[in-house]
């Protein structure tokens, strides 16, 4: 054999090279991997639902008698001032009011009489109550100034200032449906067929100043009594009503920040959590799944110039503010997985993934804060697979 190598080196040399590409071709190669670094950046937790806006108050014109309206010449959007008469309503002269209906009529005038009263009696409650938080608000504002409370009170003194300031507009509202819902009851007592004058025509008018949003009934026509005319309401009060799954809406409180994006303007705008509803609903969602979802009543705390431009039953996405810091030490969520009963990452040293279990605090779905087991500026491995082992020799090809 040694002979035969002699004569024929080219045997060996072949030979060589052979056994050397085996060694090459079995031996382990790096993995190709994806990068990135561990940094501190600000990290906000946030509940992501979509919402629409809602005028605050709406009043439904209903007909205050059985009768045949006129044709409404005002359209949806058009103006209307308190007062104003919307449209007419001739009786129908059949229409005679026996003594039953006399005396229920009789009764209905002393219920909205009442009902007027305690209208106005909430209003001055509702003075009170925004006078006090003012006052609040004003008492507090030194005090913040000098350090000796916290941003927390200060938030919640505005917050109680706003809702005691809607709570009242709310109240001033009332009063003015309850004077219209008087002057309805009277007009069926007033206007009853026993006068036998068919030139009466009984007018409509609008409980307050602001704009149609509905037409129920544009032509004329035959109505009863209690059938809808007309909606109208005040779209420079707005509020936002946004549906969340139940175990989102127990981590939501009144008084948390929220930002309302995507709803046609170049900037989000903030606003406040006013009321979470105490009662749940079902609701199926795209996926066949029946969901139990809970209704969040938001206000806008922007200017009102920012968001004008926004009416009744617009859509808008909100991100309710759970959580914030500004200062967090964090690594995408894509470069967890689970190991030991918690969760562990794969750090590159000396080009080589070394595995390090890491305690894991708030979470985003993109973006994970890291408490334990990795430092700022150590490069983590992004979306690891199952190539990827302790010590196993790695090579970047992408790193962010």
């Amino acid at each position: 054999m040694p002979d035969l190598l002699r004569k024929h080196p080219l045997i060996l040399l072949i030979a060589v090279l052979i056994a050397g590409l085996l060694v090459w071709g079995f031996w382990p190669q790096p993995v190709m991997v994806e990068a990135t670094t561990a940094k501190r950046a600000p990290l906000t937790i946030t509940v992501e639902e979509e919402g629409r806006t809602r005028v605050i108050d709406r009043y439904i014109i209903s007909a205050p008698v059985n009768g045949v309206t006129c044709r409404v010449q005002l359209n949806v959007g058009d103006p209307v001032e308190q007062g104003q008469i919307l449209l007419d309503i001739a009786p129908l002269e059949s229409e005679m009011l026996d003594q039953r209906s006399r005396a229920q009529a009789s009764a209905k005038i002393a219920a909205a009489e009442s009902a007027l009263r305690a209208a106005k009696e909430r209003v001055r409650a509702a003075a009170a109550a925004e006078q006090l938080a003012a006052t609040e608000l004003k008492r507090l504002q030194p005090l913040l100034e000098k350090a000796l409370i916290s941003r927390d009170t200060i938030d919640k003194a505005v917050a109680d200032a706003s809702t005691t300031a809607a709570d009242k507009r709310s109240a001033d509202f009332n009063v003015d449906v309850a004077r219209y819902e008087l002057e309805a009851a009277k007009s069926v007592l007033e206007y009853s067929a026993a006068s036998r004058d068919s030139a009466i025509r009984i007018p409509v008018r609008s409980p307050i100043t602001g704009k149609v949003l509905k037409i129920e009934q544009e032509c004329a026509g035959p109505v009863s009594t209690g059938e809808p005319l007309l909606e109208v309401g005040d779209p420079a009060a707005l509020e936002i009503e946004v549906d969340v799954l139940s175990a989102d809406a127990v981590k939501i409180k009144p008084g948390m920040d929220v930002l309302f994006d995507r709803w046609g303007g170049d900037q989000p705008l903030k606003g406040t959590v006013r009321i979470v509803e105490p009662v749940g609903f079902t609701k199926v969602s795209a996926l066949g799944v029946e969901e139990q979802r809970v209704l969040i009543i938001s206000d806008f705390t922007s200017p009102a110039t920012q968001w004008q431009r926004l009416g009744d039953g617009y859509r808008v996405e909100a991100y309710f503010i759970i959580w914030h810091r500004e200062d967090v030490l964090q690594i995408p969520a894509s470069s967890l997985f689970r190991y030991k009963n918690g969760w562990a990452a794969f750090v590159i040293e000396n080009n080589r993934a070394q595995r390090r279990e890491i305690k894991v605090g708030q979470r985003n779905g993109l973006i994970a804060q890291i408490l334990e087991g990795v430092e700022e500026s150590d490069v983590v491995i992004n979306h690891p697979s199952d190539e990827i082992e302790d010590g196993r020799r790695v090579t970047v090809h992408n790193y962010d």
